[in-house]
């Protein structure tokens, strides 16, 4: 698998979203490398790990990435956002958590078990994707760029940022790329969220139209030690059209704490439950507190 090291200090993984590979983070490379080592992963099948034997599984992936990775905060964005989140839920290498744009659960559930989950996209979503593949390859994955930044304040100019990183380590592999929606419709990690022994951020776009922010926001409320960061003008790739906020929030939950060591943490230290005056908003964070060293 290939993970790509730039920057000095403490680490950072960073875990892309579906169909892409670790050089769509090079705004946020570009703002954090002179304070913290970015471990930039291409997933499986994906990027320059294209011909990579691990299967894009949940468990697999993590255990491939810590395996090849210090002990670190996790970053997911989107699809990515599974990962670090399975990573967190079960691997000491993580000292923190960060999610883009991504839940514990991507399509709607209706219930039946209990638990409803209103606050993201019908299934159909990702079964209609997964079909077109088949027929249009190109076609299907450039709508899903568009659906990627459709409503965003500079939806155009990220449109354009990801046409142009989409092939530019070559195509992904369309099993993979498969496997990669199969995850989107089916994993279900919300269990894992009140037992979370890391502190969590939780970053959102405004104008997100695969990840609602009522998502982000009722999954923080489930995680101890959490706290929700809306964007106003964001949509589901944030970190590219306001690369500068995204940046600033990572830096500020990294260095607020002992992240780093899985103790100490304060996310008070972290922001205002009040707006900005960008008009971003930030959730107070989440009261349950975070177990201590030793503890658990």
């Amino acid at each position: 698998m290939h993970i790509e090291v730039a920057g000095s200090g403490p680490a950072l993984v960073l875990v892309h979203g579906w169909a892409m590979h670790g050089g769509v983070f090079a705004p946020l490379v570009a703002r954090l490398r002179d304070r913290y080592t970015l471990h930039l992963v291409d997933l499986p099948g994906h990027g320059y790990s294209r011909e990579d034997a691990t299967p894009l599984e949940l468990d697999a992936t993590v255990a491939q990435i810590a395996a090849r990775t210090p002990p670190a905060i996790w970053i997911g964005w989107s699809l990515g956002g599974l990962f670090a989140l399975r990573a967190a839920a079960t691997s000491a290498q993580v000292r923190g958590l960060v999610m883009i744009s991504a839940t514990p659960r991507f399509v709607v559930d209706d219930g039946a078990d209990g638990r409803p989950w209103p606050h993201a996209v019908s299934p159909q979503v990702f079964t209609q994707f997964a079909a077109d593949l088949q027929s249009d390859y190109r076609s299907t994955l450039d709508r899903f760029l568009v659906l990627d930044t459709i409503g965003a304040e500079h939806g155009r100019e990220e449109l354009r940022t990801l046409r142009q990183q989409l092939f530019a380590r070559g195509e992904p592999a369309r099993r993979v790329l498969q496997q990669g929606l199969s995850l989107l419709d089916e994993t279900d990690l919300r269990e894992s969220l009140p037992q979370l022994r890391v502190p969590s951020l939780w970053i959102s776009g405004r104008r997100d139209r695969l990840v609602p922010p009522a998502g982000m926001r009722a999954a923080a409320a489930l995680a101890p030690n959490s706290e929700f960061l809306e964007i106003a003008g964001g949509g589901h790739a944030p970190f590219l059209g306001h690369a500068d906020e995204v940046a600033a929030a990572i830096d500020t939950f990294a260095s607020a704490s002992s992240c780093h060591s899985r103790e100490g943490w304060n996310p008070a230290t972290l922001a205002s439950p009040e707006s900005d005056e960008a008009g971003s908003q930030r959730r107070a964070p989440s009261p349950n507190p975070l177990p201590q060293a030793g503890e658990g």
